[in-house]
């Protein structure tokens, strides 16, 4: 099945302003408190994402680099990690809307991107 669209999970470390800025041009974007996973260890945010079948959105490049190395190891499939720098909301929305207006959901399966 063809997935035209990326819908995003965001990491506890990523303001909810980027959801709301996303969702303002009609993306579908979850924050981890909306999903009640505040807390919850990296493994388990990517396991979220992947079963909700939502791009990883992160600043935390180093943990979701080894886990997406982890899982092509595993032979197991993701939704797409995105990670960002640190930036003021704006520009930062800029930058990730760049990414969902040219790339499709299942072009980003097992990509990390970076923003």
């Amino acid at each position: 099945m063809t997935r035209l669209f990326i819908e995003l999970y965001l990491d506890e470390d990523v303001s909810v302003l980027i959801a709301d800025l996303v969702r303002a041009r009609g993306f579908v974007a979850v924050t981890t408190q909306e999903a009640g996973m505040a807390g919850k260890d990296d493994p388990e945010q990517l396991a979220y994402a992947v079963g909700r079948q939502a791009a990883m959105l992160t600043h935390n490049r180093g943990d979701y680099e080894a886990l997406a190395q982890d899982y092509f190891a595993a032979g197991q499939t993701h939704s797409g990690i995105i990670i960002a720098r640190r930036r003021p909301p704006y520009e930062f929305a800029r930058r990730l809307l760049s990414v969902l207006n040219t790339t499709t959901a299942d072009e980003i399966e097992n990509q990390l991107r970076y923003i």
